[in-house]
């Protein structure tokens, strides 16, 4: 096996963080589904529950990398704060920060191993795009209709 050219132990820390973040994102996204309510209560539910699923994807693919490397996967899960805001868009607007908080630690995942690491670069590399694009979602559903610009 090649010598890795990687800080393993700082990589493996930042995927740990990422896989508390996403299991985080599991929870806040399950309680927003369940906070929703009005007539378009149906679809915005099923979105929510969708993210869920996403971050429980997302937080098994970083144990999975985690225990690649031999190492033991984070038990804890990341700050869950309880604004009690439940309107849509405070409800978007802070999984918003949320997700930002995220992407952020992919990116310094895809720093770390960038050129050091194909496993871990791609990894990082195809996250960032994943929420960016659900960034650029979330965006776009803060808008009124008719506004262009980001919020």
């Amino acid at each position: 096996m090649a010598e890795e050219t990687f800080d393993r132990s700082a990589a493996v820390k930042l995927l740990n963080q990422i896989m508390e973040a996403e299991l985080a994102g599991v929870v806040r996204y399950t309680h927003y589904s369940l906070m929703i309510y009005g007539h378009n209560r149906i679809p915005i539910v099923s979105w929510l529950r969708n993210e869920a699923n996403t971050c429980l994807s997302h937080a098994d693919e970083a144990g999975e990398l985690v225990t690649h490397f031999g190492e033991h996967p984070s038990l804890k899960i990341g700050s869950l704060l309880e604004t009690h805001k439940h309107g849509i868009n405070d409800i978007l607007t802070e999984s918003l920060e949320a997700e930002l908080a995220g992407l952020a630690l992919y990116r310094q995942l895809y720093e770390l191993v960038r050129d050091r690491s194909v496993l871990l670069e791609d990894y990082a590399r195809r996250m960032i795009a994943e929420e960016e694009l659900h960034v650029g979602e979330v965006n776009k559903m803060l808008r009124k209709p008719g506004d262009i610009g980001a919020v």
